[in-house]
């Protein structure tokens, strides 16, 4: 895979990160996210490859949003996309924190192609890569962080999202001594700051989306930390949806290099201000974004900083 494609995913998180921060506070979740997929579309629409949408937002029934299957780009070498035009919709409607564009770029057949439904997840940086594991208990996965780590368990911060169904979670977590870090939305950013230095995040565990699962496995890949999912299903309807598109073990633990293989790229523009990237900043005529980009193959991460102006710059 070309790594100059990572150049021009950050085009297109970019886009989408300036179309949806212009609905920053106003209430509007649907708006935010309808304007981050019109943006990405039409971002990815202008770059010279075949695409094909295989973690994007529901299925082909959903359109006009980015579903699972559909075909982007002007043609050229195949890749499969995991995205999220708008990661934390609520989070940007309202003004919270951790909102950010995201794509993950694999070539194909190397991303699991799972379904619309939730998942189970354990996340955690390069310290303790190896130190997890989604069959022990979350007492005993945070016992085996904080050897690798060489700390107390008391010197953890665990990043759960805020929802009735970790009540029990939440009760061993405390119970167990670690800190604990609830959050409303966004657990892809809660992920991907298990491998920020200073970010004050060390593990997340819980329950999510399964599509942000696997997003969160590829930017592990690409940081060096390491992931663990457990596909959840609500209903006999999404076990049947999982066994058509290819899932054979419903009760698999799925090891990062499972759920992202190969060589995977990740891409991700702030839209509001969070622990991995600046919000975007509006001025008269412009705006500045802050980007991240990070290649599994190389190990590089980069931050980039960009400069937009409106009356100059092209539309996509």
């Amino acid at each position: 895979m070309n790594r100059n494609f990572a150049l021009e995913f950050v085009r297109v998180t970019e886009a989408a990160a300036l179309a949806s921060a212009r609905m920053m506070g106003r209430g509007d979740e649907k708006g935010a996210d309808q304007a981050a997929v019109t943006s990405m579309r039409a971002a990815m629409n202008s770059i010279d490859f075949e695409g094909r949408v295989v973690i994007g937002e529901g299925e082909r029934d959903e359109a006009p949003m980015l579903y699972i299957g559909e075909k982007v780009g002007r043609g050229g070498p195949k890749l499969d996309l995991a995205l999220d035009p708008l990661e934390g919709t609520t989070i940007c409607a309202h003004g919270g924190m951790n909102s950010i564009s995201v794509i993950a770029v694999a070539e194909e057949g190397c991303f699991l192609h799972a379904p619309d439904t939730y998942m189970m997840k354990i996340a955690v940086g390069p310290t303790a890569k190896g130190a997890i594991d989604l069959s022990a208990t979350p007492t005993e996965n945070l016992r085996e962080v904080a050897k690798a780590k060489k700390c107390a368990i008391e010197d953890l911060t665990v990043v759960i999202l805020d929802r009735p169904r970790h009540e029990a979670l939440i009760k061993e977590v405390r119970a167990s001594g670690a800190r604990i870090f609830l959050i409303g939305d966004g657990d892809v950013s809660g992920a991907i700051s298990t491998c920020i230095p200073n970010s004050g995040v060390d593990v997340l565990m819980g329950t999510g989306g399964a599509p942000e699962g696997v997003i969160s496995a590829a930017a592990l890949r690409c940081a060096g930390g390491d992931f663990q999912g457990k596909l959840i299903f609500r209903t006999d309807d999404e076990r049947g949806r999982a066994a058509k598109m290819g899932v054979k073990d419903l009760d698999r633990v799925y090891r990062i290099d499972e759920l992202a293989r190969g060589r995977v790229m990740f891409v991700a523009t702030g839209v509001t201000d969070g622990t991995m990237l600046r919000g975007v900043r509006f001025f008269s005529g412009g705006a500045r974004t802050h980007s991240i980009v990070m290649r599994s193959e190389s190990g590089t991460t980069r931050t980039i900083e960009a400069e937009h102006h409106f009356d100059r710059k092209p539309k996509y």
